[in-house]
């Protein structure tokens, strides 16, 4: 008999706002949290969520951002941020100074990630900037 494969997914939006931040971060915990995901997961799910909302509001000139999940049965979590702005591909990776008091969220995305990209959105007018984890975080 074939195993199938089957995931969860769960999508909402908010305004592309700083204080969307935490709405997101808390979102992304609770709906974790309900599917059971391990600590780990979780808690660098929601890092990786906090980054890339963080980088849309701030670097974007989007008003608004979906937010997917998707996780599949092996609790491969997939994240995918996608935003109505017009900035260029891809997101931008310059080097910070020891002093500067931001500029890494992309450098703990690349550390915290198993793979990250981003592309045009097929679900907004912007991109889309997606992240995978495994069931190893």
């Amino acid at each position: 008999m074939a195993a199938t494969t089957r995931h969860r997914e769960y999508w909402f939006g908010l305004p592309a706002l700083r204080t969307s931040v935490k709405a997101a971060r808390d979102i992304v915990r609770d709906r974790l949290c309900a599917w059971h995901v391990p600590g780990d997961l979780c808690c660098d799910a929601v890092l990786l969520v906090s980054e890339l909302i963080t980088n849309v509001v701030i670097h974007t000139h989007s008003g608004h951002v979906l937010c997917g999940l998707t996780l599949s049965d092996d609790e491969h979590l997939r994240i995918e941020l996608h935003d109505d702005g017009h900035t260029p591909l891809p997101p931008s990776q310059r080097q910070t100074g020891p002093y500067e008091e931001s500029g890494r969220g992309l450098f703990l995305v690349r550390q915290i990630a198993d793979r990250w990209g981003s592309a045009h959105s097929t679900r907004a007018q912007g991109n889309v900037v997606w992240a995978e984890l495994g069931a190893h975080a």
